[in-house]
């Protein structure tokens, strides 16, 4: 349940920060969707590495889950990208 939850907080994340460069015009919805990627990154290995100390986990319990809720939002990032690119 809790990958699920970390997968559904990072789209959320995403949908924030197109919403804030598209309406703030601080950032392209393009440069947004680049900079989540290594948001995402930061944010999935703290959780990680949460669940390796806090819970008990080794590396390798951690990494298959870690690569699962890593990917599935940076992939939509940079499909998002791809289309707001053109």
């Amino acid at each position: 349940m809790h990958t699920i939850l970390v997968i559904a907080g990072g789209m959320v994340l995403l949908l924030c920060g197109q919403l804030l460069a598209r309406f703030t015009g601080i950032t392209s919805q393009t440069q947004a969707a680049l900079y989540f990627v290594p948001l995402w990154l930061l944010i999935t290995s703290d959780d990680m590495w949460a669940g390796v100390q806090d819970a008990g986990h080794s590396l390798m319990e951690e990494l298959p889950t870690f690569l699962l809720v890593f990917t599935v939002p940076s992939l939509l990032a940079l499909a998002l990208w791809r289309r707001l690119r053109y």
